[in-house]
């Protein structure tokens, strides 16, 4: 079994890879074991940009069988409070399109994209297949946007909820299912809560229990996917 965990940051993966044995020189991909199979930790660095660059070259070199990708998240459902884990089935690039007075046209609507052109489904990237997991079956299954912007004013995050009805937001997911998509990778998009989605206040963010129970998800995952 080979699998690929991808991460924006090295935090957000950490109590990951405390686990596991590394076997490989400290880099942006790192090789570690788990119970004799190989895992390779890929950190991106922040942003779609990063994600999409880092994810596609290493896609095209190497062959996985699952790839996940971990992180943190905003949640525009307070029925998804700070610490749940949860799977993102389905993701949208939410800002792709052009400002038309007060109203926005989607890169679909703009017609320079098919709503069902290859990867996308109805205008999003669909995860049909997911890995077979107990631990991911389990999680909410929700809808994401990813953005370059994290919401944070009232007005913006009234018309985004109005316009993709969202349940949660970040800056990496839709470049990795993208990438993944694109090239047939298998694969699962795995985020915990660290906020609801509002204007800034780290005073109620839970970013390290959001982080530790990705990492508790995560590992039951690798164990069952590593038998």
């Amino acid at each position: 079994m080979r699998i690929l965990l991808v991460s924006a940051t090295e935090a957000e993966i950490r109590p990951v890879t405390a686990a596991l044995r590394r076997t490989g020189s400290p880099g942006r991909l790192t090789t570690y074991d788990r119970s004799g199979h190989r895992v390779d930790v890929l950190v991106t660095g922040v942003g779609m940009v990063a994600a999409a660059s880092w994810c596609s070259s290493t896609l095209a070199r190497e062959r996985y069988d699952v790839a996940l990708n971990l992180g943190v998240c905003g949640s525009f459902d307070r029925a998804l409070p700070p610490g749940t884990v949860v799977h993102v089935v389905a993701d949208r690039l939410s800002e792709l399109g052009a400002e038309d007075g007060d109203g926005f046209l989607s890169i679909q609507e703009l017609q320079l994209l098919g709503e069902n052109e290859p990867p996308f489904t109805g205008g999003c990237l669909v995860n049909a297949a997911p890995p077979a997991s107990a631990t991911l079956a389990a999680l909410p299954a929700v809808r994401g946007i990813t953005v370059n912007t994290v919401h944070g004013c009232d007005r913006s995050i009234a018309r985004v909820v109005e316009r993709f009805a969202p349940q949660v937001e970040s800056m990496e997911g839709a470049a990795f299912m993208y990438a993944c998509l694109t090239l047939g990778q298998p694969f699962a998009q795995v985020r915990a809560v660290s906020n609801i989605v509002e204007r800034r206040n780290r005073a109620a963010w839970k970013l390290p229990e959001a982080i530790a129970g990705l990492g508790d998800s995560t590992l039951r995952m690798l164990n069952e996917l590593c038998g």
